[in-house]
């Protein structure tokens, strides 16, 4: 057990350093704000116009007001001491290597000698941050990379030096997982880690398809978006909201960094990027970027006149019918065979993304685990460039790569020799050059339901809309598996019966809980309505007894809950909506994620 952080400070109060110290606060912490002083006036000016600006950022970085009662606001000329007696200091300064080395000297000056220290820059080099200071520091220092925006993005990077301590490196993982809710990822000492450094490359197809091979922003957008299980803002609304002068920043800093990358040249930013940022067009921050709202409307930049235009009609062929697909899986299989300038596009982009990424093994990860899961906590990915690998097939993406001209990893060809087909054998091991297939890591402090479903003695009941597992430690778990987790009849149906069992076996409680991003949305209203649609079209039919029992036996069984002469707890996360707030209520224990509405 490792001992959590009860104090911090962020020095540096941008955009970034006032969220990251949010987020401590909304974990519990005391947390120092400290920032440059201000030239003239009041030494806090600085600190204090970045703090008014942080409670007014929607959506909200503080869980409640009272939370940002935690933050304690200064100037590194008057409170710099105070780093003295906090448990944990983060960088969060400007991007520039000089002003990171000489701020890390006086930090070393001031704090004990249990204190851990981190910087959180988006690409520089930790080592070279490190440089010049004692052992004792190395041992404490490490990068970690949190992401914009850090209460709502899951990804933490971790980018130890050679010299971090084991400890130190735990310590961190098991907080940054316990209290602050990250999924985390540790990535080696490259240029813009891991997720970053794959992002920015799909980015860049992005940008150059909109720029060289004739397709609208609205085509790219509908074409990398949730489509294909990213988000919605995809492509351009993503660039717009980050913001195109960081775009560049970023991409112009990464290309002189990455001289052995195959795919370096495309780092090399568009002239149509770099004018709209010339001309002050950097994206949401201003007004308008790849879209500008216009009396109300949403247009896009016409890239041969640089006007704003209401979107054309899409010229994707029958790109509706793929949309309407529930199954990532089958849109991604429907769209990488769909001829026409879909397809097309879709094949181009997804082929050089997965053989980017698998280039990058072992350079920026050694696993392919790494980056899927850098992928899906950074950039929101439904599925990482290995997974999505695994549903397109292994030896088809190969033979079109190879056909296409890329050039094949070794590693990748190592694997086509020894016959394997996959990344992934189901979700237990992965494949990791040199090792064959390699068990992915569990945590013993965390439970997930594929580790608990592999286990066919584990399932002890089901329907087709709801089972009772078996979580070990006479603890069972009735987890909803209906469409959107809705009560449905047969959810209902289903926790009645899972009551009866566990009266009538020898277990000490029982979770109702899921992994879906939602707990529950509330009654299935389709259902209700068929119910009252066979009303109206039967009237001498007493259809409303019918909702009527539903209703009552609902009732029933909340009630049941809350007299339960076990316990039952609600492990709750997302929406949990009207006959799901009901249910949950009527847990005598609850259980919440933070992000629960």
């Amino acid at each position: 057990m490792f001992k959590p952080f009860r104090t911090a400070a962020v020095l540096g109060a941008g955009v970034m350093g006032a969220q990251i110290a949010a987020h401590l606060a909304n974990a519990g912490l005391i947390v120092y704000l400290l920032d440059l002083p201000a030239s003239s006036g009041n030494k806090n000016g600085f600190v204090e116009g970045a703090f008014k600006k942080a409670l007014k950022q929607s959506p909200p970085i503080f869980f409640t007001e009272k939370t940002a009662q935690r933050l304690i606001l200064g100037n590194y000329d008057e409170h710099f001491d105070r780093l003295a007696q906090v448990d944990w200091v983060i960088e969060a300064v400007v991007e520039n290597l000089a002003i990171k080395q000489q701020l890390m000297e006086r930090v070393e000056k001031t704090v004990s000698e249990e204190t851990v220290i981190s910087t959180n820059t988006s690409g520089l080099s930790i080592h070279a941050i490190a440089q010049g200071r004692s052992k004792s520091f190395r041992h404490r220092f490490l990068g970690t990379h949190f992401f914009n925006p850090p209460r709502y993005l899951k990804l933490l990077e971790l980018i130890p030096t050679a010299d971090t301590s084991l400890d130190v490196i735990e310590r961190i993982q098991w907080f940054g997982r316990m209290h602050l809710g990250k999924g985390i990822v540790i990535a080696k000492d490259t240029p813009n880690f891991i997720a970053n450094r794959v992002g920015v490359f799909v980015s860049m197809l992005g940008l150059k398809a909109f720029s060289e091979q004739g397709y609208t922003i609205e085509e790219i957008d509908t074409l990398t978006g949730t489509l294909i299980g990213r988000p919605k803002s995809a492509t351009f609304r993503t660039a717009d909201l980050v913001g195109l002068d960081t775009l560049l920043y970023v991409a112009d800093n990464l290309y002189p960094a990455v001289p052995q990358d195959e795919q370096r040249d495309l780092f090399k930013v568009p002239e149509l990027m770099r004018k709209l940022v010339e001309t002050g067009s950097l994206g949401a921050k201003t007004g308008q970027g790849f879209y500008k709202k216009v009396e109300g409307e949403i247009r896009s930049l016409n890239p041969k006149t640089f006007a704003y235009e209401l979107p054309k009609p899409l010229n994707l062929g029958n790109i509706e019918g793929i949309q309407k697909l529930p199954k990532l899986e089958d849109r991604l299989q429907k769209l990488y065979h769909q001829k026409g300038r879909a397809g097309d596009f879709f094949r181009n982009s997804i082929l050089q993304t997965l053989v980017y990424s698998a280039h990058r093994i072992p350079e920026i990860a050694d696993r392919p685990s790494n980056i899927d899961q850098a992928m899906r906590w950074g950039f929101g990915w439904e599925k990482g460039p290995f997974e999505i690998w695994d549903i397109l097939g292994f030896d088809p993406i190969l033979t079109d790569m190879q056909k296409a001209g890329y050039p094949i990893p070794s590693w990748i060809e190592e694997m086509a020799r020894e016959g394997a087909t996959r990344f992934y054998e189901s979700d237990r091991s992965v494949y990791v050059p040199g090792q064959h297939y390699v068990e992915l890591e569990i945590l013993t402090d965390e439970i997930h339901l594929a580790t608990i479903k592999a286990n066919p003695k584990a399932a002890l009941w089901h329907n087709s809309e709801a089972a009772l597992l078996d979580l070990g430690d006479g603890v069972v778990l009735y987890e909803f598996r209906s469409k959107a987790n809705t009560l449905s009849i047969k959810v209902i149906d289903g926790l009645v019966e899972a009551l009866d069992w566990l009266e009538t076996h020898d277990y000490r409680g029982m979770v109702i809980g899921n992994e879906g991003d939602n707990f529950c949305v509330g009654i299935n209203l389709a259902e209700v309505g068929k119910i009252v649609q066979w009303e109206n079209l039967n009237p001498f039919n007493n259809s409303h007894t019918a909702i009527a029992n539903l209703l009552t036996k609902f009732q029933t069984l909340v009630q049941r809950i809350y007299y339960f002469h076990k316990p039952i707890v609600a492990a709750i996360q997302g929406r949990v909506l009207g006959g799901g707030c009901e249910l949950a209520m009527a847990c005598p224990h609850v259980v919440a994620d933070a992000e629960t509405y």
